[in-house]
């Protein structure tokens, strides 16, 4: 089929709830993604953060490949050697304490598992979040993402939230001084408000205020974790070690996948039948994960997101206003409304995404990008406000 008619299917048979891209994508290698019609696209989006190493690396292809001609899948009421590999890497590079896991399948199921947790736990129901956070749309998470849009409609059933504003440490206090908190949860980089990050002194505060109230931190680095930002998790550079950690995105470098870390004292209190997942830790996820970890200590990734970081920062200072994120999680905040400059980068081939912020388009590069990527972008950039500069003079 080409692009037209696969539209047209989904279109016909798919309920609407996404904004999709006029395209239909068929193929990818490293950064790169192609469409129907063989049209390549510089792909700085990553299917939305998750293609960590770029498109069908092959140590991971190489990994699924092989899992799938053994065994394609059986559910956690047994023993799998792949799931056992994949779960002490992943404790390896856990930060000291949170070496317990559970798999699951999406990030929005690894919230809903860490709030699970808290609130058996502490025996309390109440969850702080922040304001102008996303933590998923599935109920529990749903809860505690702050866009009235999405929560609206559902509000009848939503376990209750209360949100505080980011820097705010006061106000933090109050909530937690007066009433009955289970969890503090957070993003340490708010991507999808515009990649808005926790200044670290505010994120130590909230874990010193937990501790005297009882209270868990919970971190949601759904899209900043497994080595995106330049470290595995933000908890090293923001100085602040949190009792649990949901992981998904990049976990799996395309495969679907996500993972709840957990500190030794929750983990010692969880018993048979607090959590299940049929699919999470199933078989071919788990030799994507454990493929996508190898690679990323072995191939020294993380350190490659901080030199991508820098030279697109570099590159393209002088025509934004500012770039915000980390390592290959960033933001690009324009003196113009975004969404007319990333559809004209799709014009130009460069595929990047947008955010809650009218001014801020989000770059998601695969740690694997090169130097000659990153100045096609820059390139494909300046064209892209060329050409939003002159319509907007022309209208």
């Amino acid at each position: 089929m080409d692009s037209a008619e696969t539209i047209a299917l989904e279109q016909q048979l798919e309920i609407p709830t996404y904004d999709k891209m006029p395209m239909a994508l068929v193929r990818g290698e490293g950064p790169y993604v192609w469409d129907a019609e063989g049209t390549r696209y510089l792909d700085f989006y990553g299917g939305h953060c998750v293609s960590l190493l770029g498109h069908c690396h092959p140590t991971v292809v190489a990994a699924v490949q092989a899992q799938a001609e053994q065994l394609l899948f059986y559910s956690n009421v047994a023993h799998s050697p792949v799931r056992a590999r994949a779960a002490r890497r992943l404790a390896d590079l856990a930060p000291d304490g949170l070496g317990n896991v559970f798999f699951a399948n999406s990030g929005s199921e690894a919230n809903e598992t860490a709030l699970k947790l808290a609130r058996k736990y502490t025996g309390r129901s109440g969850v702080v979040a922040m304001k102008q956070g996303w933590h998923g749309r599935t109920l529990g998470s749903l809860a505690t993402t702050h866009d009235e849009t999405y929560r609206a409609p559902y509000a009848d059933v939503l376990p209750e939230t209360t949100w505080v504003p980011v820097g705010d440490l006061d106000a933090a206090e109050a909530v937690l001084s007066c009433e009955d908190i289970a969890a503090v949860l957070l993003e340490p980089i708010q991507s999808i408000a515009g990649m808005r990050a926790m200044p670290a002194d505010y994120v130590q505060g909230l874990r010193a205020l937990c501790d005297e109230h009882g209270t868990l931190l919970i971190f949601d680095e759904v899209q900043t974790g497994v080595g995106r930002t330049g470290t595995f998790s933000m908890s090293a550079p923001l100085g602040a070690t949190p009792d649990l950690i949901a992981l998904a995105k990049s976990l799996g470098a395309g495969v679907p996948v996500s993972a709840v870390l957990v500190d030794d004292a929750v983990a010692a209190t969880v018993e048979p039948g607090d959590q299940g997942s049929t699919f999470g830790g199933g078989m071919l996820a788990m030799a994507a994960v454990e493929a996508t970890l190898r690679t990323l200590v072995e191939d020294d990734l993380m350190a490659r997101a901080t030199d991508v970081h820098t030279q697109v920062a570099e590159a393209v200072g002088p025509v934004v206003e500012a770039v915000r994120g980390r390592g290959c999680l960033m933001g690009l905040k324009l003196d113009r409304p975004a969404e007319p400059v990333i559809d004209a980068l799709r014009d130009q081939n460069v595929l990047v995404g947008g955010s809650s912020a009218p001014h801020v388009m989000r770059l998601m590069p695969p740690l694997v990008v090169s130097d000659d990527d990153v100045t096609a972008f820059v390139a494909a950039l300046h064209a892209a406000l060329d050409a939003t500069s002159a319509s907007a003079r022309a209208h």
